[in-house]
């Protein structure tokens, strides 16, 4: 039986909505439940993605087109009428009627009266033609944008602050972008350039990274699944971003280290250090629960990586037999996750000053237990997936102040301070911070 996507895509709204999960979860969690073509499947995550990062803008367009108060609208129909005003104002090769009849026909499941309401509004919306004025950028340059662009007013506002009006804007556009799969390659099993080859073979676009001895760019799947590229079951790449990449790069691991990775889930970072150790020495991977460190053993498994060892454990506690014995230490904290919005564009929604706030408690207390693990002359390596200085710079300074047995090791490409920050903008990767410490005493 063929799947109707925008009704596939609803009830995955619907569920993130009532669940409060993460986008990609309920997403793969519902997929798996149908067999469902390539095509349909695309179109599904692609109405779902584009809802999410859009949201606050179709949000202001539905409550400048209804006639009821937005709040007391049926929170289906709110979904319903997202996915009508998204495919009509971002998705040229949807014909309008297409995209006003299905979710009409949507509409009707819950009754003629809501039918009604979402047929009035989108074909209001197109007789507008797709496009309603939105704030003055000159004189509401926080509101405007964060309709614009969907991103709260206080994220906005954060960033315009750090970084200024023009970056903010283009940071924000970034974030709605799409971004580009990149491989790892597992170079202890194949070199880069075979395996570069063996997938132009199987149909894939892709290319090397410049900057990167490992890295590869896949410009186009072309239909093909990640579990189905060649060399995945092998153990012939990671999928991970450039910027996490980076971590194992600038730690300076060396075969024969012991390493300490402290979050080390789903296992990106330490298996690229112990490919980096070539395989000899010894990483402990710890996480929090067993669901986390199953992650980690699947990918060590997959990779043929014998050097890593997997532990739960609590990075906030102080494990006392391992005191001054690593040389590099990993901590990849929890964090806000501002940096990946393009992968979770449901992460602007869902997250808040305070929970940012608590998150910067545990982030304090990882880092004063980790550091007790750094030998003399050790590394620690301290880096978050988000573009917050509470999180980021003003982490690492306090930390420094707590602790003078250690200072910051530039990095290259850093700023005046040492540190090292991705930008979507930028270098077209995650949002991602780096700060290098050496243990001097």
């Amino acid at each position: 039986m063929k799947i109707n996507a925008r009704k596939l895509a609803l009830r995955i709204l619907d569920e993130i909505d009532k669940t409060k999960d993460f986008s990609h979860i309920v997403l793969n969690r519902t997929l798996s439940q149908f067999e469902i073509e390539p095509l349909d499947r695309r179109f599904t995550a692609q109405l779902v993605f584009g809802v999410l990062e859009n949201r606050l803008l179709l949000d202001y367009y539905i409550r400048k087109l209804s006639k009821v108060r937005f709040s007391r609208i049926d929170p289906t129909l709110v979904n319903i009428l997202r996915l009508g005003l998204y495919q009509l104002a971002f998705l040229d090769k949807v014909p309008e009627s297409a995209a006003v009849n299905e979710c009409v026909k949507l509409a009707k499941k819950l009754g003629p009266r809501e039918a009604n309401s979402a047929n009035g509004l989108l074909r209001t919306f197109v007789r507008s033609g797709c496009k309603i004025d939105l704030p003055d950028e000159k004189k509401h340059p926080i509101t405007a944008l964060s309709i614009k662009f969907s991103h709260p007013e206080w994220l906005v506002e954060m960033w315009m602050d750090q970084y200024g009006y023009d970056f903010t804007r283009a940071l924000l556009m970034a974030n709605n972008t799409t971004p580009k799969l990149t491989l790892r390659t597992q170079t202890l099993q194949i070199s880069r350039e075979e395996l570069i080859r063996k997938l132009i073979e199987q149909g894939v676009s892709c290319e090397p990274v410049s900057w990167l001895d490992e890295g590869i760019i896949v410009n186009a799947l072309n239909h093909i699944g990640i579990t189905e590229l060649v060399g995945y079951n092998e153990g012939w790449f990671q999928v991970q971003d450039l910027s996490s990449m980076s971590v194992g790069m600038y730690s300076g691991v060396k075969a024969n280290d012991l390493v300490i990775d402290v979050c080390a889930a789903p296992g990106g970072k330490a298996t690229h250090v112990a490919q980096l150790m070539h395989d000899r020495g010894k990483v402990i991977a710890r996480d929090l629960n067993d669901e986390k460190c199953a992650r980690i053993h699947e990918n060590v498994k997959r990779l043929k990586l014998n050097a890593i060892v997997v532990e739960v454990f609590d990075a906030s506690t102080c494990d006392e037999t391992l005191i001054e014995q690593a040389d590099v230490v990993l901590v990849d904290a929890p964090c806000s996750g501002l940096g990946i919005i393009r992968r979770k564009p449901d992460i602007k929604y869902n997250k808040t000053l305070e929970q940012i706030s608590d998150l910067e408690q545990i982030q304090k207390a990882i880092l004063i237990q980790s550091a007790k693990y750094v030998k003399q002359n050790g590394v620690l390596m301290y880096s978050t997936c988000t573009l917050n200085p509470k999180e980021n710079q003003e982490m690492i300074r306090w930390f420094l102040s707590q602790n003078n047995a250690f200072e910051i090791e530039a990095l290259p490409s850093s700023g005046d301070d040492g540190f090292l920050t991705f930008f979507p903008n930028q270098q077209e990767t995650d949002g991602f911070f780096i700060a290098k410490l050496k243990k001097i005493k």
